[in-house]
């Protein structure tokens, strides 16, 4: 179990420095190191990544660093659209979750390994069609919901590109989003468990929480001491490398 908890480190780390990536690293480690079933380690995550986001955007609450109507424009059709994807998942197999996840894990290495482009002031706030944000933010939403995934690689260029937000603004409204999608699909994801006779394992959830909830922490603070570049490099090739595993383990 070892490796588990450091993988939970990761998340955190990864949440702390990108405000993404959290629940693409937690799913693949709730299954292939800790041997929970599938659809339980969906449900897992989202209850692990939206605990360790709500204690991740704290300290960019308190440093005035959320843009609120975002969260407002994003996150409430967000909300709805991981109540729609967990509904959704009782009627898809386990399987085809998985491979779902793995395209997901490819697309975003594509977005990670793209180059950044240039911001906009922090004190501009969003300024495109505001329909744009809240239609990315259903999408992502029953993303989130079906397959565990925050979506925070995609929720964070959609807050820089359509909302026009810096991205220290943007990685912090994105955890405020992350964890109101993630807390919508865990509430669905017990009562579509509670239909498979399968429960979460609430101990494991809070280790997990606990240690990834203390590597959100460190990410945050040494986020401004490393190349963000680098960072973001690395991390796309793992997950070009996890995203071939999964789909390798099921087809």
């Amino acid at each position: 179990m070892i490796l588990a908890w450091l993988g939970a480190l990761m998340v955190g780390l990864s949440l702390g420095l990108l405000g993404s990536g959290g629940s693409i690293l937690t799913v693949p480690l709730l299954i292939y190191l800790v041997g929970e079933q599938e659809k339980v380690a969906i449900a897992e995550s989202l209850g692990i990544v939206g605990a360790i986001s709500v204690a991740g955007f704290i300290p960019y609450a308190l440093k005035k660093r959320i843009d609120w109507k975002s969260v407002i424009l994003f996150g409430i059709p967000g909300m709805a659209g991981a109540y729609l994807g967990a509904f959704a998942s009782h009627y898809v197999s386990s399987t085809f979750q998985l491979l779902l996840f793995a395209a997901v894990m490819l697309a975003a290495s594509v977005m990670m390994f793209r180059e950044e482009r240039p911001r906009r002031s922090e004190e501009k706030g969003s300024s495109i069609a505001w329909w744009l944000i809240a239609l990315e933010g259903l999408a992502i939403g029953i993303l989130t919901g079906l397959v565990g995934v925050g979506g925070g690689f995609m929720i964070v260029p959609a807050l820089v590109l359509l909302g026009g937000l810096s991205m220290h603004i943007a990685v912090g409204t994105s955890l405020v989003i992350i964890a109101m999608q993630s807390a919508t699909g865990f509430i669905k994801y017990l009562d579509v468990l509670d239909k498979l006779s399968l429960s979460v394992n609430v101990n494991l959830m809070l280790i997990f929480g606990l240690i990834g909830a203390a590597g959100s922490i460190i990410g945050r603070t040494i986020g401004s001491k490393i190349s963000n570049r680098g960072l973001r490099k690395g991390f796309a090739m793992f997950l070009v490398l996890m995203g071939g595993y999964i789909i390798y383990m099921n087809v």
